[in-house]
C-alpha cells in the first residue's frame, strides 16, 4: 500500500482516537486504569447501597454496578444508566454515580463487552466439530478484547436498558442516560431508537465518527478505502481483530474497528429525539473536535426539550477536573427536571 496513504491514515486516526479517546473519567491511557479497584474490593460510603450484577448482551456477560441510597431501599426510583466512552471502565464512574445516587437516583453503570470486568466475545480458532450431541461442544476459542466498535457498544447500551426493566427498584417510566465524549454520542444514538428513555445528558460529546466530521489528514475517500480494505481482509479471514488495548496511536488504548466507525454518526439521529429531553454540555475551548459539527448541530436538529450549555474557559479535559462538579450538578438538575416530575 502507498506509504503516503498509510501515513495519512495514521495521522487521521490520531485525530480521531484523540478526539474520541476519553472515558467519562479521563483519557484512556494505562494510568487511567491503574489503581481502580475491582468491584469486589470497592467500598462505597456508608449511606450508599452498592452491588454488582451481570447483564447479558448477545450472550456476553457485562459487568454492572448499582448505586442507591440505603434510605430508599425497596422503593422504585428514577434510574440513570451510564457507561464510558473509549477505553474506560465502570470503575471510573463511581464518584459521579455516588453523587447521582445521593440525589435520589438508582444508578447503573456497566463495562462494554471485552472491557473492564466484563466477559468478551469469543471466536472459534478453527471449524466447529462435525459431530455434536447437542448445541454444546468443546473447542479452542480466542477472545475479542479491548477493541473499539461503536455498534457493539450501543448494542450493550440497549441490553443494559432491557436488563434494567427487570430490576425491581427501577421506575420503568423514568429512565435517563448519561454519557461523555464518545459515549456522549452513544446516548443520542440509543435514545433516538428506544422510546423508554425520557432524558439524556451528553457532555463534551463526539457525535460523528465519519472521516469528514473531523479535520483528518488526506482525502476522506482515502480514509474510507483503507477502512474497507481492512474490513475485506477481516471478512475473508486474512486478518483477525487487533490485540487487546492495542496502541494504535501514541499511548491511547483500544484499536478502532475502522469500518464500523464509518457507519456511526449519532448526529444524524438527533432529530428523532422528540419525546426525550436532551442536555448537551460542551467545553468552550474544545480542542479535539469542532462542537459545531457535533453537539451543536445535534442540539439544533432536535425538536423536543433541549438545552445547550457551554462551560466557559475549559478544554475537553476540564470536564473531568476543574468543571467536574459543575457538570454533575447540571446533570442532576436536568434529570430532576425530567425524571422527577
Amino acid at each position: 500500500m502507498n506509504r503516503n496513504l498509510i501515513r495519512a491514515f495514521a495521522i487521521a486516526m490520531a485525530a480521531l482516537v484523540v478526539a474520541l479517546g476519553f472515558a467519562a473519567g479521563g483519557v484512556a491511557k494505562p494510568s487511567a486504569q491503574a489503581g481502580q479497584q475491582p468491584a469486589a474490593a470497592f467500598k462505597a460510603p456508608d449511606t450508599i447501597d452498592f452491588r454488582s450484577a451481570n447483564i447479558m448482551s448477545e450472550g456476553v456477560r457485562l459487568h454492572a454496578e448499582l448505586f442507591s441510597l440505603k434510605t430508599l431501599a425497596g422503593k422504585q426510583l428514577p434510574t440513570v444508566i451510564m457507561a464510558h466512552g473509549w477505553g474506560g471502565t465502570a470503575a471510573g464512574f463511581r464518584r459521579d454515580a455516588i453523587e447521582l445516587a445521593t440525589a435520589g437516583y438508582l444508578v447503573i453503570t456497566f463495562d462494554y463487552r471485552g472491557w473492564g470486568e466484563s466477559d468478551s466475545r469469543l471466536i472459534l480458532t478453527g471449524p466447529a466439530p462435525t459431530k455434536k450431541d447437542s448445541l454444546k461442544f468443546t473447542a479452542e476459542v480466542t477472545e475479542v478484547r479491548e477493541i473499539v466498535d461503536p455498534l457493539e457498544m450501543v448494542t450493550d447500551w440497549f441490553n443494559a436498558i432491557h436488563w434494567a426493566m427487570g430490576e425491581p427498584m427501577v421506575d420503568k417510566n423514568r429512565i435517563g442516560l448519561r454519557g461523555s465524549s464518545y459515549s456522549g454520542g452513544h446516548v443520542v444514538y440509543v435514545a433516538a431508537r428506544d422510546p423508554r428513555v425520557r432524558a439524556i445528558v451528553s457532555q463534551v460529546g463526539s457525535l460523528d465518527s465519519r472521516p469528514k466530521a473531523i479535520a483528518l489528514a488526506g482525502a476522506a475517500s482515502d480514509q474510507v478505502k483503507l477502512a474497507y480494505d481492512e474490513a475485506t481482509k477481516r471478512a475473508r479471514g486474512e486478518i483477525g481483530y487487533p490485540a487487546p488495548r492495542a496502541r494504535v496511536v501514541g499511548n491511547l488504548q483500544g484499536a478502532p474497528i475502522r469500518d464500523k466507525l464509518l457507519l456511526y454518526a449519532p448526529v444524524e439521529d438527533a432529530a428523532k429525539l422528540k419525546d426525550c429531553a436532551a442536555l448537551f454540555i460542551v467545553a468552550e475551548k474544545e480542542e479535539l473536535f469542532d462542537n459545531n459539527d457535533h453537539a451543536k448541530v445535534g442540539h439544533d436538529r432536535m425538536t423536543g426539550p433541549k438545552k445547550y450549555v457551554v462551560v466557559p474557559g475549559i478544554t475537553h479535559y476540564g470536564i473531568y477536573t476543574t468543571a467536574r462538579a459543575q457538570a454533575i450538578k447540571l446533570a442532576i438538575e436536568w434529570f430532576d427536571q425530567y425524571l422527577k416530575k
